[in-house]
């Protein structure tokens, strides 16, 4: 994926639509009455950020309440139903906390259909997921390693993987199939690669090295490889002064790599994440060889089953909490990860492992949080689809309910941190208002797609007071207007509501100290 690519199509919204909702439906809370010079200055200043030119022509959901006080501050068609992006997260992860537990592990097993007898397995040896996002190659050597140490050397039969845990509908049906081939719109499996240490799932790293002269092979990698995979090099190495004009694609509903273009000589490799077709195919492939690797021989084929109640447990792996693995994902955005946890919600729930049966325990879930208000339509956990909806005060509600459950502390500290460059703690925010009063201050989830962009979070006012913010972005005309959204969580962290405040943000320009605006975050781009 290149720098430029936004992840998906125009916005298309239906405006009416918008606008009639946001006018029947009002905020649940009265906006608080003017107390003092400070609160009225803050309701100026946000007005004006909204009327950037960034924002022209655009919907803007904006809410923020005092968690400390329990009012409501500022609101700008808190109520209308738009396209949240990543923001959605905010729902999915804490319904999963709610329904599958923070103390949740997905387990990997290891059986043979029968005990082996002399290290000798008379049948099939089985593989089966419960949707674990963090089997790398080094988890799939160690669940090998603990077969070869029950004494297997050899099976008889097949080795098959059972990914029978969730359905078999790999892509969101909304999602836009030009997405397909990106590390954000992986396929969903419940056995699948985690690729790197960020545990991206469904993907392999793509590498293309270009040779130290012109005419050189360029060398082409993938990694981690397997047997279901295959690389055609039609890439070639340039003279040094040559465009590097390399890439690595897929061809659709297949495994055949293909990759072409130029890279100068000597110069820098090209490389990037690339979706795989039919994760577990990925998985038992990677777990093969891994099994060979330690010196177990399988006599049968590689391929896919069910495994009986009976088998013979030989191996296990168990993930870290759900607590733990909540962090990597909203720390970077990480969609995989989102709808893993959706269907995961359906398979516990209601024993379905499938989108609907997840999706439909997101509103019981906030319920039982203490979220009553129901404005939001998901049709995924990751904020990818653009058929999704959420006004701004339904964040607000989960902003401020959350904060009675007992996970919340995990919850808060998976959120992305303002200007911390340790990209475990800022996250998306890493880069974004560094050397203002929001640095290592305000704890938010971003979201990004063409049309649409989100900010939505926690921010200590000056004054101590703890606030809760959520502005959500239509419709605007150019880039995703990020340095609006970073001048607001600004103003907030300055915000005294006992003494006036001239912080001059209400005028943002463009050497504003926010991250400057752009097309893609760096959830997309692969650079977080």
């Amino acid at each position: 994926m290149t720098a430029t690519r936004l992840p998906s199509h125009p916005l298309r919204l239906a405006l009416p639509l918008v606008a009639a909702v946001a006018i029947a439906v009002p905020l649940a809370s009265p906006v608080a009455a003017d107390t003092a010079d400070g609160t009225a200055d803050l309701r100026s200043d946000l007005d004006a950020l909204l009327a950037d030119p960034a924002l022209e022509g655009a919907l803007s959901g904006v809410a923020v309440a005092s968690v400390s006080e329990g009012d409501v501050l500022y609101e700008n068609e808190a109520a209308a139903p738009l396209i949240p992006a990543s923001n959605i997260k905010l729902l999915t992860t804490a319904a999963a906390l709610d329904v599958l537990g923070a103390g949740h592990t997905f387990t990997t097993t290891v059986s043979a259909a029968e005990a082996p007898a002399y290290g000798r397995v008379e049948g099939d040896l089985y593989l089966a997921g419960t949707g674990d996002p963090s089997l790398t190659g080094d988890a799939f050597d160690r669940l090998a390693a603990r077969v070869a140490a029950a004494g297997v050397t050899e099976v008889t039969g097949d080795l098959l993987a059972d990914d029978t845990w969730f359905d078999t509908e790999r892509l969101a049906p909304d999602w836009e199939a030009d997405d397909e081939p990106y590390y954000y719109a992986a396929q969903i499996s419940a056995l699948t690669v985690a690729a790197n240490e960020d545990l991206d799932t469904g993907v392999v790293n793509v590498t293309a090295s270009p040779g130290t002269a012109e005419g050189d092979p360029v060398d082409v990698e993938l990694d981690p490889m397997a047997g279901n995979l295959s690389i055609e090099n039609a890439a070639r190495t340039g003279a040094p002064d040559a465009e590097a004009t390399a890439d690595i694609t897929r061809a659709p509903e297949t495994n055949v790599f293909t990759a072409a273009g130029v890279l100068p000589a000597g110069g820098e490799p090209f490389t990037d994440l690339r979706t795989v077709h039919e994760p577990t195919d990925h998985a038992v492939h990677l777990f093969a060889a891994a099994l060979e690797e330690r010196g177990v021989k399988v006599l049968g084929d590689i391929g896919r089953g069910t495994a009986p109640g009976d088998t013979v447990p030989l191996a296990e792996r168990e993930s870290r909490e759900l607590g733990a693995l909540v962090l990597p994902l909203m720390k970077l955005s990480n969609n995989g990860h989102a709808e893993i946890l959706v269907k995961a919600m359906g398979r516990a729930a209601a024993g379905e492992g499938t989108w609907a049966a997840g999706l439909a325990e997101l509103g019981p879930a906030l319920e039982r949080i203490g979220v009553a208000r129901t404005g939001f339509e998901a049709h995924d956990g990751s904020g990818l689809s653009r058929t999704n909806r959420l006004d701004a005060a339904t964040v607000i509600d989960v902003l401020q309910a959350v904060q009675d459950e007992p996970w919340f502390g995990t919850w808060e500290r998976s959120l992305p941190v303002a200007g911390v460059s340790n990209r475990m703690v800022g996250g998306t925010l890493a880069d974004r208002m560094r050397g203002t009063a929001a640095a290592g201050n305000v704890r938010a989830k971003t979201g990004t797609l063409s049309g649409a962009s989100s900010l939505s979070g926690y921010v200590t006012s000056a004054d101590g007071e703890e606030l809760a913010f959520a502005v959500i972005n239509n419709e605007y005309p150019g880039a995703a207007p990020r340095g609006v959204q970073d001048a607001i969580a600004v103003r907030l962290a300055e915000f005294s509501r006992w003494s006036p405040t001239t912080s001059g943000l209400a005028a943002r320009t463009d050497d504003s100290p926010s991250a400057p605006d752009a097309d893609l975050e760096c959830s997309w781009a692969g650079t977080c």
